[in-house]
This record gives structure tokens, C-alpha cells and sequence, in this order.
């Protein structure tokens, strides 16, 4: 119910919002530390009424950054390639569910996101903790359970819209914190893990 909540939201906003959020929010992240010593970065290509990332995707490159964005599998794990720009991604339908734009060039592997300085982490909420709610696919929960095995402990930060930052979110077990939250209004941060 909740999920539904924040996405009925979403919907409800104009291209005219998405855009100037997108340009208010790749300005914020540009400004984050984690960004600005970064040599590679995992993010996500936003689809629909998300907040935008295309203008911040092409900042990061332009600085050099090597962008690396996910591949949807079928068992919702991610495997990863190369944004070499937005001539690069390939809509690409999974099943019933909305396209999504992918890189088109070559796999490497769902391990290449231990390579990561930071990780760009969608969501529909994160909460005064830094729970961070998901659209319950799991794909990034496996993300960071991967991260986390491997001993790596890139910044994990969410894009999200103001009024996206809560109270509580529902946790479970597995759910790890992340370190901030951008929107197009500031930045918030929470306390990393020792």
C-alpha cells in the first residue's frame, strides 16, 4: 500500500516537474564528495516519473567517471555494462513490466558493482534511519548483500523527490542503510556503518 501511495504521486506529476527536478538533482549530486573523488559509479537510468538521471549520468562522463548502469535478468539480479552516452541504451521490455533503458554494449557480470565508488540506488522513500524502500522487486537488495560480501563499501546514495523523505519505512531483515539521500531541495545524510 505504501508503495502504491508514493507511486500514485509520481504519476500525478508533469513532464515540466521530472525535468526540473532531474536538472536540480544531477546540480545537488555533482556537489556530494562521494561523487567528486568517484572513478566509477553504479547508477540507474530512470524511467516514467522517477527522478531523473540522464543529465546527471552525462555529468559524471563528462568528468570522466566510468558509469556503470544495470541489466535487468530474468531472475530480477542485475548484471551490468557501460554508459558511453544516451546513444548507448536500448529500451528493453521485461516481461509486463515497463521498458526500461539498458546499456547496449558489452556484460560485465553482476560482480563488476564491487568495482563501484558509489552506488545510485532508486527508491520510492527512505526513511529518518536510511531505510531506503525499493519497488519490492529485490534486484537491488541483492546489490547490496553482494556489496557487502565482498567486503566493499562504496557510498550508497538515493535520488528522490522532497516529500519522499519519511519517517519510517517497513524494514526486514536484510535491508541495509544508506549513507545519503539526494533530492532536488538539499542533501540529508546518516551515519555510516563502522
Amino acid at each position: 500500500m505504501l508503495r502504491r501511495g508514493f507511486l500514485a504521486v509520481r504519476s500525478g506529476l508533469t513532464a515540466d516537474d521530472v525535468r526540473e527536478a532531474a536538472t536540480a538533482l544531477a546540480q545537488r549530486a555533482l556537489e556530494l564528495p562521494e561523487l567528486a573523488h568517484a572513478r566509477t559509479v553504479a547508477a540507474y537510468v530512470s524511467v516514467g516519473s522517477e527522478p531523473g538521471t540522464l543529465a546527471l549520468l552525462d555529468a559524471l562522463r563528462a568528468r570522466g567517471v566510468r558509469v556503470l548502469l544495470p541489466v535487468l535478468m530474468p531472475d530480477n539480479d542485475l548484471d551490468w555494462g557501460t554508459y558511453a552516452g544516451p546513444e548507448s541504451l536500448v529500451s528493453v521490455r521485461h516481461g509486463g513490466r515497463m521498458a526500461l533503458l539498458e546499456p547496449a554494449g558489452e556484460r560485465l557480470g553482476p560482480e563488476a558493482v564491487r568495482e563501484a565508488d558509489a552506488v545510485l540506488l532508486p527508491g520510492l522513500a527512505v526513511d529518518a534511519r536510511g531505510m531506503r524502500l525499493g519497488r519490492g522487486g529485490g534486484s537491488y537488495d541483492r546489490v547490496l548483500a553482494r556489496l557487502e560480501r565482498a567486503g566493499t563499501d562504496p557510498a550508497l546514495v538515493v535520488l528522490l523527490y522532497d516529500r519522499e523523505i519519511v519517517e519510517r519505512v517497513p524494514e526486514e531483515e536484510h535491508d541495509r542503510p544508506v549513507h545519503a539521500v539526494v533530492t532536488p531541495s538539499g542533501v540529508r545524510r546518516f551515519h555510516r556503518r563502522p
